[in-house]
């Protein structure tokens, strides 16, 4: 949504925008010059409204909402518009239950810099310009998260689309995962004639499009696929690996970002600008530049002491890939994870899923669920999930104590995980570890 409200501002819109409550996100959009409210007063509201850019998050309940259907003023969805966007240029696409906001902001930056360029709008910010929104003057190709919530991307019309995960989500939306796996089959559908979709290996879909499309397969290691990567070594915390595609391979090449499962996100990010034809010496010198994604395994503190890394990830899977790969970085130090559930839908939905990748912590820490556009359900709670787990150390804790708790037990990593407003702790749990580790080394 902010990356939209920031495009129609540069195209010379007035822009006002509503949010449930303040963040640095809404602190940066004021500093550019668009309006943000807080509040749900229909007075505010400016005489003409031309468009109203909706997302799923507000309840139809929204006094808002209410007053721009009552007068009868033009309603999109977020998803409605990002298509329309899209399809004034060649859209990169990029879907998957997870893995897609760093593919997107890779890709992204590997088009940025090189001659190539792009447009591109992304889910998360990256850490590179700061900003969910990349702007050019005259790339043809527009970059894009396809967001499966919803089924949101079926709006967009690729002409490369990218897969990277099919794992059961939104079940309050799609009820089963055959009937996700099914939109996702669409999505692959809308691939443009004489476009690309390229899909993890992974997913065992047969994608069998019926235009003059080609499908590829990329793999971190596989060499039966068409885009992989060998030789992966690990020094210093970063990974160097050999990228294997269709006609060669591009040797040497070193991911400026942590994490086995990031070497897999630029195998894919590499598969797409390779379509692009970017040149083999342009994505050398991108790659090792990236800087990824705030909040995507997102290093926030480092000491000798001490490691916090802040990380989105809200579904099992992507709970088991970080601590996993925390694991893989720190063997046999102590992990303190602080996890807020998001959603009372999915916290049902995948109680037990959650129990076993929250187990791979040395100590879990749960906040209260977050609800975003759900109201809550009987039973449904945080204590709900907390016995599911099959650990002694593990405990509720409300965020106003989260600081004490680390404080008096300060661990060797921490890790905060979800998608709610558990971002609001970050800056305080720096400054309190800066102040704490400042004090013991005078002390010392």
């Amino acid at each position: 949504m902010s990356a939209l409200a920031r495009y129609f501002q540069f195209q010379g819109c007035k822009v006002y925008g509503y949010d449930k409550i303040a963040s640095a996100l809404t602190n940066a959009l004021e500093k550019e010059g668009i309006v943000i409210r807080f509040d749900e007063d229909i007075t505010k509201i400016p005489e003409t409204t031309d468009l109203v850019v909706l997302t799923p998050a507000i309840p139809n309940d929204n006094t808002l909402l209410q007053y721009f259907i009552k007068n009868n003023t033009p309603i999109k969805k977020r998803a409605e518009v990002l298509g329309l966007i899209a399809r004034e240029g060649l859209n990169i696409a990029v879907a998957g239950t997870h893995g897609k906001t760093t593919v997107t902001t890779l890709i992204s930056h590997l088009l940025k810099q090189s001659i190539v360029d792009c447009t591109a709008f992304l889910g998360g910010i990256s850490k590179n310009y700061n900003t969910n929104l990349l702007l050019s003057t005259y790339s043809k190709y527009i970059v894009a998260e396809a967001d499966e919530y919803d089924r949101s991307f079926l709006q967009l019309f690729p002409h490369i689309a990218i897969i990277t995960s099919i794992d059961a989500d939104h079940l309050d939306i799609y009820g089963s995962k055959a009937s996700l796996e099914d939109s996702f089959c669409k999505f692959a559908l809308q691939v443009q004639e004489k476009g690309y979709l390229i899909v993890n290996m992974k997913i065992n879909i047969p994608f069998n499009l019926d235009k003059n499309a080609k499908v590829y397969q990329y793999s971190l290691q596989d060499e039966k696929a068409d885009f992989y990567a060998s030789g992966i070594q690990m020094n210093k915390g970063l990974y160097s690996f050999d990228f294997h595609y269709p006609d060669g391979v591009i040797t040497d090449l070193r991911l400026g970002l942590p994490g086995l499962f990031n070497v897999e996100n630029a195998v894919a990010a590499l598969a797409a600008t390779w379509l692009c034809k970017v040149q083999s010496s342009e994505l050398r010198k991108a790659l090792l530049t990236f800087s990824g994604v705030k909040r995507r395994f997102d290093y926030r503190f480092k000491s000798p002491e001490c490691v916090y890394i802040d990380d989105y990830a809200h579904h099992p899977e992507e709970l088991k890939t970080c601590i996993s790969s925390i694991r893989n970085l720190y063997p046999g130090k102590k992990i303190m994870g602080i996890f807020q559930p998001h959603l009372f839908s999915r916290t049902r939905d995948f109680a037990e899923e959650f129990a076993r990748s929250l187990e791979l912590l040395d100590k879990i820490i749960l906040l209260d669920i977050y609800p975003a556009r759900e109201k809550p359900i009987e039973g449904i709670t945080s204590q709900f999930l907390l016995d599911k787990i099959e650990k002694k150390e593990k405990k509720l804790c409300t965020k106003e104590n989260v600081l004490d708790e680390i404080e008096n037990n300060l661990p060797e990593i921490i890790v905060t995980l979800g998608a709610g407003d558990i971002d609001r702790l970050v800056e305080p749990i720096v400054n309190m570890l800066n102040k704490r580790i400042n004090t013991q080394d005078h002390e010392n």
